[in-house]
């Protein structure tokens, strides 16, 4: 097998996201499962259901997964990767721990991990380390031989995620009135999440104190940093940018990252700038999050205040970034076979660690998380 497509010791990709209801009966069963543990009442669930249940009770996500399962086999195919790909989700059927069963009946033992967040945060790379250590257990108490699992590394500065992010930046600046193009401000946004969670994102050596948001911004801005420099570079024209934060939803007494993107849209409007460009960078596909707190509120927004805004796209299910899913996976294949591969990154952070050190994006409370320095495995349950 040739070297620059040879996945072992992997026997399986294992596509692991969110999840998402896909009818209206679903929703709150969805949002329970979302919040489990946290002793929200069933009516407040039905409250905040109510996004979903202007879009028929379905979450656009699940469809979005599909299509980049069904990219990444084409895309494994057609350069004689002979691996197959699965698809488990955190909060919604297929779940997790039902999908790697499957796959240990398949007689999978060495499985990659993609996780549908490209970022360093808690919620978005420990948390699903936890779901793994859980599933892993649980099929432990079955009686199941676990399989080993790894997870690929933050794919944030990939230039197979990244590239299709700077032309939606600039379809939507084509889209925008010639005569408010010119001074179009870019406003890249992201999941706001609370300020200790941010500070606490990464390394230990990335942490902050005070709001900083330790790894979870500073990957933001340099991703933010490499979009706006080559919008200039490709357009001659240097448009103003900031990192705006959407989507909280947390109690208002605690501290989240701001500032918000109807709030900056606000202020933008109020300074005299003539139109803005949304691109939620934050975001691998255009899920609930995108349709409904840029699509719907913030666009509404924008169009009370009179300012003319464009949404850039997500990166989904493009070509590129399924290419990129298979240079993520052949590069830790190389290094589990103990070669050096090329790592490709863009931006001042370079490329991100392979496995979690400890202390990486730490939990509110104790929990084992698989795939990481501090994992010994499901039959060693003890806090990690």
């Amino acid at each position: 097998m040739p070297e620059q497509c040879d996945p072992r010791p992997y026997d399986a990709l294992l596509l692991l996201s969110f999840g998402g209801p896909e009818g209206p009966d679903d929703v709150v069963p969805f949002l329970e499962n979302v919040t489990r543990g946290r002793g929200i009442p069933r009516e407040r669930l039905k409250e905040v259901g109510q996004h979903y249940f202007l879009f028929g009770g379905v979450s656009p996500i699940n469809a979005q997964n599909r299509e980049l399962l069904d990219a990444l086999r084409k895309d494994f195919a057609e350069h004689g990767l002979d691996l197959p790909v699965y698809w488990g989700n955190r909060n919604w059927a297929p779940y997790l721990t039902d999908t790697l069963r499957t796959m240990v009946h398949d007689g999978h033992r060495r499985i990659a991990v993609l996780a549908t967040s490209a970022y360093a945060s808690y919620s978005g790379c420990r948390q699903y380390r936890e779901n793994l250590a859980d599933a892993l257990a649980a099929l432990q108490a079955e009686g199941l031989e676990p399989p080993r699992v790894d997870k690929l590394r933050h794919y944030f500065n990939h230039p197979g995620f990244v590239r299709p992010m700077v032309d939606g930046v600039l379809a939507s600046l084509a889209a925008l009135p010639q005569e408010v193009r010119g001074g179009a401000h870019l406003a890249f946004t992201t999941h706001s999440i609370p300020t200790a969670a941010a500070d606490t994102s990464g390394t230990p050596a990335d942490h902050t104190q005070d709001g900083a948001g330790g790894a979870y911004v500073a990957q933001h801005l340099d991703v933010a940093q490499v979009i706006a420099d080559t919008v200039r570079a490709e357009t001659g024209v240097d448009h103003p940018w900031r990192l705006v934060y959407q989507s909280r939803s947390g109690a208002p007494h605690i501290p989240w990252l701001e500032p918000d993107i109807c709030d900056h849209l606000e202020e933008r409007h109020a300074a005299g700038v003539p139109a803005v460009v949304m691109a939620p960078i934050g975001f691998v596909s255009d899920h609930m999050e995108v349709k409904y707190d840029l699509d719907t509120e913030a666009t509404a927004k924008a169009a009370e205040l009179g300012l003319p805004v464009a949404r850039s796209a997500t990166v989904g299910a493009d070509p590129r970034f399924a290419a990129a899913v298979r240079d993520l996976l052949l590069e830790r294949a190389a290094a589990e076979r103990g070669r050096t591969p090329e790592r490709c990154a863009l931006g001042a952070l370079g490329a991100g660690h392979d496995l979690c050190p400890v202390g990486c994006c730490p939990a509110r409370a104790p929990r084992p998380a698989a795939a990481g320095a501090d994992w010994r495995g499901p039959a060693d349950r003890a806090p990690a």
